[in-house]
């Protein structure tokens, strides 16, 4: 038996698809995108008066003291229609002392004293005149210590 001659394989040629060039762009300005127009808001003169935000920050040595001044000055604002964060109370302060017994003598008899420093924070948001003037009038117990910070 002879060999047989392989039919030689016929590769067809890939299918052209249709391939789109580039068309060239004609030189244009670009269009800049459509603006909303702008509307204006009329402000209420108590609005234009307002602070932003008022910082009040409470220290005594007493806790007790410290609440009931706590509590008047948020009475106070809310009366006034401020938005209230607080009272929020903030690390005592503990400043110990130690003092020797005897005027010369007797090194180890020795005495430790300390005064806790007992600290609230209270914010103010949304604040108006009304509310400036209702905390200045305000009467706070003694021995407490404030601080007032605006902005």
């Amino acid at each position: 038996m002879a060999p047989q001659k392989k039919a030689p394989i016929k590769k067809s040629a890939p299918e052209k698809k249709d391939v789109k060039k580039p068309v060239p762009v004609a030189h244009k300005k670009p269009v800049a995108p459509k603006k909303e127009p702008v509307t204006v808001v009329e402000k209420k003169a108590s609005e234009t008066k307002s602070a932003p935000s008022i910082r009040i920050r409470l220290s005594a040595f007493d806790h007790t003291v410290l609440d009931e001044a706590a509590a008047k000055i948020i009475d106070t604002a809310e009366r006034s229609g401020a938005v209230i964060h607080g009272p929020i109370p903030l690390p005592t302060k503990i400043r110990k002392f130690t003092v020797n017994r005897s005027t010369f003598v007797h090194k180890n008899a020795r005495d430790q004293f300390e005064m806790r420093t007992h600290r609230r924070l209270i914010d103010l948001k949304e604040t108006t005149f009304k509310t400036m003037e209702s905390l200045q009038s305000l009467s706070l117990p003694s021995g407490v210590d404030i601080e007032i910070k605006m902005g």
